[in-house]
């Protein structure tokens, strides 16, 4: 939910923007104004900023499944050329239902994207990432995310499966000095940042956490809920301190499920359940409404996309389901 929301409200002109690739002060400075002079934005704001923290968690709770289904039940044995096939077959199908409504939706609206071969061709084997400037070469702009996952999946298979906890904690580490080096807004990190090393951190704590975590009492996850926000705030304020927001994220998304009441958390499970199409399906539905609310109707175009892509997705997923599914 956070991922559409940001992906629509951080293209509407006077909402803040947000840092993901790069770190960029000034874009802090512009929140921290809003937040002490709020506005009829405000909701906007916030998601703009912070929407785009969903990707960790989605990190986060793959390692955590691929431990589960992989280390720690009987499953069948995947080599890993087996292995790495399964899930992008996985991917595939998920990411080919979206990219083709959309390329259609594209093609047909004003401002349509122009694709090259080169271009085609590596959003379907997922190696965009790697390209050079990938912010123009990456179009749906949220389809990076296969790339990245597919990357993962690699990485888990080939070096950590089932590894020593050193392993996944030594390449952590590696992946965060790597982009510690780099300028917090130069190119290097924004590339960097699209591939499997900007996102080790969360996957990495994923997978520990599967294998080690440990759970809490309601009532200190209700005490750590709010202390976790005010890191993940101040954390945003520098770019050292910056790398390890996604942790916080992810964290106060686990103290936030284990305090609510089950009944919300079932609204909330149903909506996980679509998750995959709405994450696939909501650039088609920006493309629609985005234009109104640019017009001036921001929250009617808003709440246009958010009906529409919740539609969509349950009509995607079930388009998902009908494409042949690798076995496991």
């Amino acid at each position: 939910m956070g991922i559409f929301l940001h992906n629509y409200c951080h293209w509407l002109p006077g909402i803040v923007r947000e840092n993901e690739y790069t770190f960029k002060m000034g874009n802090v400075r512009v929140f921290d104004f809003f937040m002490a002079h709020p506005d009829w934005k405000i909701p906007m704001h916030l998601v703009s900023f912070f929407g785009h923290y969903g990707v960790p968690i989605f990190l986060f709770l793959s390692a955590y499944g691929l431990v589960m289904k992989y280390e720690k039940s009987v499953t069948e044995y995947l080599s890993p050329v087996r292995f790495i096939g399964h899930h992008y077959v996985k991917l595939f199908n998920m990411m080919i239902v979206g990219f083709a409504l959309f390329t259609m939706v594209d093609a047909i609206t004003p401002g349509s994207y122009h694709y090259s071969v080169l271009g085609i061709v590596a959003q379907l084997l997922m190696f965009n990432n790697v390209l050079p400037h990938p912010n123009n070469v990456i179009w749906p702009g949220p389809y990076w995310f296969f790339g990245l996952m597919f990357q993962l999946y690699i990485v888990y298979r080939l070096l950590l499966y089932k590894r020593h906890w050193g392993f996944t904690v030594g390449l952590m580490v590696i992946c965060h000095v790597i982009q510690l080096c780099c300028d917090p807004y130069g190119d290097a990190l924004n590339r960097w940042r699209y591939n499997f090393i900007g996102g080790m951190l969360p996957f990495g704590a994923g997978l520990l956490y599967a294998r080690y975590g440990a759970l809490m009492t309601k009532k200190l996850y209700a005490i750590m809920l709010p202390l976790s926000l005010v890191c993940i705030y101040v954390c945003s304020h520098g770019f050292h301190n910056w790398f390890f927001v996604p942790l916080m994220i992810v964290f106060a998304g686990i103290c936030f499920v284990k305090v609510l009441p089950a009944v919300m958390n079932k609204g909330l499970a149903w909506m996980g359940g679509i998750s995959a199409a709405l994450f696939v399906c909501h650039p088609i539905t920006r493309k629609v409404f985005i234009p109104i609310s640019r017009q001036g109707d921001m929250y009617t175009g808003l709440l246009l996309y958010i009906v529409s892509s919740i539609v969509l997705a349950v009509v995607v997923s079930m388009l998902i389901k009908r494409f042949p599914n690798p076995k496991s």
